[in-house]
């Protein structure tokens, strides 16, 4: 065993927060945001401690410092704030300040009326020493202090606390340092990482005449309307030429019936492959012309990233080693028994040949990074090795760090998380099938309140292309409202697979499947939009509620609060400086009106003990005067089955004439 010098290895550091297992992934984090840094810090013995975090830009060379202070129990902390987009190292420093345990050794010997004498020597020698290192107009300084201590008398002992001393002591004092240094790094993206509302599209829907192909020029006519409804990032399944060999028809036929356009995600033909656009959508012009149109309405567009092949790609000709062959030399499509892909070939990651399939893709991301796309849907990511997804997304974010990965990954917990780890900034998760009171704040609870959020982003998706649960399916409009306040006030980010979802479709292929019937996936379809029973008006108020609410931009603050029915969920949330306090209630059945008594902890939601508080439900203007812990709700899904309660204090005379109950 090596051993350290007796001044060295003193002091412990241990248990840091945050710390993604032990440094070896990057921690999240949104730029301005302000960084708390944690970390158990002492020594053998009772002398006086000091530490700090180290901090810098990947871009910096010099460390900046930020001085960490004692939460009691050994435990201390320090913050930073991030201002910049990319990569931040820190570490952490801690040592025994002798001269800190010297200046409080000397005030308990003063207060007991002891000599002082000889412990003022000892003092001018510790400031003689660090004038030793100081630079000479600071040295100057401490040596004139170092003289005056050596004085005896009482003017001694006052220079002994004398704040300028202390001050250039901090800075120039000697010190055996302790470093936790596990590499830590933090990942700071722009603050659509943490807050948005997708839409997912396929373009080949959106002409006007029923029948005809969609466009990225009919998409532009379709920018009004998902901007009216609040969504900022529109998402596209994939856009490129369509395979034509064992291409599937309606309802995933194995057949397919002439005309009938196949679906996008088998990419790939005699047109291009994953660089090239389906040329009955436009051209690659049309493309950026669409992009900056969404752009100038605040809206972002994302890019499905699907790795995966037609047999009619131009990769199965030109590279062959990237797909995996069976014994008589065919290439193996793709298969998740029981279902069956025939249509797609998969890559085949393992090759001997991977380098210059790993980098083939690294181009595709960049080429459409060229045309103006800083969004990524991925596919099935969880098929695809986590060293390549670290990999590629590293290189890509290098140079750009404005760009964002959603993985789409509906597979075993670890295998998300490891996901999340290795750099993608948003992930799907389990929420589609969380629809229970106690999973659903037992889920958000893993999220918010585990180590998990410090590097795992979620976005939540009632509905999509694939997944169409049993709840909607059998809960009527009600379970759709249901669902899309769950998943844009539980989740900072969330989307919807429209128009199917504000239009309410519930129809699955056969019994028991969440699969829809007809689906878009294999076939064009023509949306009347102008439905009477469409939510799209309801979905646009919830986006603007978000917009306009704080607490609702984050999920770190998410608190469930108790209720005395299980049908109903009560959860609360705040901004980060408190002013802004959300409190959400929700009727998770569809069909019945459900009542119960929601608990607010007094002291912990913003209100005076003992003093009546005014929330705002800001779905359908009503205000509502609470008193005390305690208070009553009673929700109507055939009306609204949610309150989206704002705290506003003091209460209004119109909160006043609804007293008590909400």
């Amino acid at each position: 065993m090596r051993l350290a010098p007796p001044e060295q290895g003193r002091v412990v550091i241990e248990n840091v927060r945050p710390e993604v297992d032990g440094g070896r992934f990057a921690v999240k984090r949104i730029e301005g945001d302000l960084v708390r840094v944690e970390a158990d810090v002492f020594a053998d013995g009772h002398d006086e401690l000091a530490a700090r975090v180290l901090y810098r830009h990947q871009s910096e060379t010099e460390w900046r410092e930020s001085p960490m202070r004692p939460l009691g129990n050994d435990r201390w902390q320090a913050e930073f704030r991030v201002d910049r987009l990319g990569e931040y190292v820190y570490k952490l420093e801690a040592w025994v300040d002798r001269f800190a345990t010297w200046r409080r050794d000397l005030r308990r010997r003063e207060e007991a009326g002891q000599d002082l004498s000889a412990e003022l020597l000892v003092g001018a020698e510790l400031v003689s020493q660090a004038a030793a290192a100081a630079p000479p107009a600071e040295a100057e300084a401490l040596r004139a202090h170092a003289a005056a201590l050596e004085k005896p008398g009482r003017a001694a002992a006052k220079i002994a606390f004398d704040e300028e001393l202390a001050a250039l002591m901090a800075i120039h004092a000697p010190r055996a340092v302790s470093v936790h240094d596990a590499g830590q790094r933090i990942v700071v993206d722009r603050e659509k990482a943490r807050f948005s509302a997708w839409y997912e599209l396929f373009p080949r829907s959106t002409s006007s005449i029923a029948g005809r192909h969609g466009t990225f020029k009919t998409c532009k006519d379709w920018l009004p309307y998902v901007q009216k409804m609040g969504f900022d990032v529109l998402y596209f399944p994939p856009i490129h030429p369509i395979g034509v060999t064992n291409r599937k028809g309606k309802n995933n036929n194995p057949v397919c019936e002439p005309g009938e356009p196949g679906s996008p995600w088998a990419i790939g033909g005699l047109e291009g492959g994953h660089d090239a656009v389906h040329p009955d959508l436009g051209t690659l012009e049309d493309f950026r012309s669409l992009v900056e149109a969404a752009n100038a309405r605040g809206i972002e567009v994302a890019l499905d990233l699907a790795l995966q092949c037609s047999p009619d790609h131009p990769w199965v000709r030109e590279h062959p080693q990237w797909f995996r062959h069976r014994p008589d030399g065919s290439v193996r499509y793709a298969e998740n028994p029981p279902k069956k892909y025939e249509d797609i070939y998969p890559l085949d990651f393992e090759t001997e040949d991977w380098r210059s399939l790993w980098e083939e893709v690294e181009r595709v991301v960049r080429f459409w990074i060229d045309q103006g796309v800083r969004i990524f849907r991925v596919d099935n990511p969880h098929t695809k090795p986590f060293a390549f997804w670290e990999w590629l997304i590293c290189r890509i974010k290098a140079d750009h760090p404005d760009v964002l990965f959603l993985s789409e990954a509906f597979t075993r917990p670890r295998a998300m998380y490891r996901l999340a780890k290795v750099g993608f900034s948003q992930s799907y998760t389990y929420f589609a099938w969380r629809n229970g009171k106690q999973e659903l704040a037992d889920y958000m609870t893993e999220l918010t309140r585990t180590d998990v959020e410090e590097y795992f982003r979620p976005n939540f998706w009632p509905n999509t292309p694939d997944i169409l649960h049993a709840y909607l399916q059998d809960g009527g409009r009600p379970a759709f409202v249901v669902r899309l306040v769950l998943a844009a006030t539980m989740c900072s980010s969330y989307g919807i697979y429209g128009p199917a979802f504000e239009l309410c479709l519930s129809e699955p292929r056969e019994p028991g499947s969440e699969e829809y019937l007809n689906s878009e996936k294999y076939e064009i379809k023509h949306w009347d939009l102008d439905q009477a029973h469409s939510l799209s008006e309801i979905i646009a108020r919830v986006n603007r509620i978000r917009r306009e609410n704080l607490a609702l931009q984050r999920n770190d603050t998410f608190r469930v609060l108790e209720v005395d029915n299980d049908q109903l969920l009560a959860f609360a949330k705040a901004s980060e400086d408190g002013s802004n306090r959300m409190l959400i209630v929700v009727n998770l059945d569809p069909r019945n009106t459900q009542s119960g008594w929601v608990r607010v902890p007094e002291d912990g939601f913003g209100v005076v003990r003992g003093r009546p508080y005014e929330l705002h439900d800001l779905m359908d203007g009503a205000r509502y005067t609470w008193h005390g812990e305690w208070n009553y709700v009673e929700l109507n899904p055939n009306v609204l089955p949610a309150h989206v309660l704002r705290l506003e204090w003091p209460p209004t005379a119109e909160g006043q004439s609804r007293e008590g109950t909400a």
